[in-house]
């Protein structure tokens, strides 16, 4: 059997000690997580940041680093390979629709984001948080 890991994305997006954070419906609950989404045909990691962000916030924001790349297997069996970026807000477009399955944008602390842990979309999201505050950050020209 072939191995293919699905390709995501996801952005950190701070201000002020806050983080841009996405309530959304996945498998019938609702979860948080960073923007994050899947990699589509002809788009670069950096152009799926932008693009997730976007869509799931409506949020424009300009793409600083790079936190990590993760791998997850999740409850279904499927192994994500989560490249995670850090970044800046720039100009927020509320009349932009969001994504089908997200129900709001939502500004939260670490406290906040922790307190919910139970209702985090899988581990990641925690663990990429972490990574930006206590460990280095990488240049985007990291990725070739």
């Amino acid at each position: 059997m072939r191995f293919i890991p699905h390709v995501t994305v996801a952005t950190i997006v701070e201000d002020q000690g806050r983080y841009l954070m996405v309530e959304e419906l996945s498998n019938n609950r609702v979860v948080f997580n960073q923007p994050a989404g899947h990699l589509e045909a002809d788009e670069s990691l950096i152009q799926a940041a932008h693009r997730e962000t976007l869509e799931e916030t409506a949020w424009t924001v300009e793409i600083t680093g790079i936190t990590g790349v993760y791998l997850f297997r999740g409850e279904n069996g499927v192994t994500y390979q989560r490249t995670c970026f850090t970044a800046l807000p720039l100009a927020h477009q509320p009349e932009l629709e969001l994504d089908r399955g997200i129900l709001r944008a939502h500004w939260m602390t670490l406290d906040e984001i922790r307190a919910r842990q139970a209702e985090l979309r899988s581990p990641l999201v925690l663990e990429c948080i972490l990574d930006y505050l206590n460990k280095p950050r990488y240049p985007l020209d990291l990725i070739r």
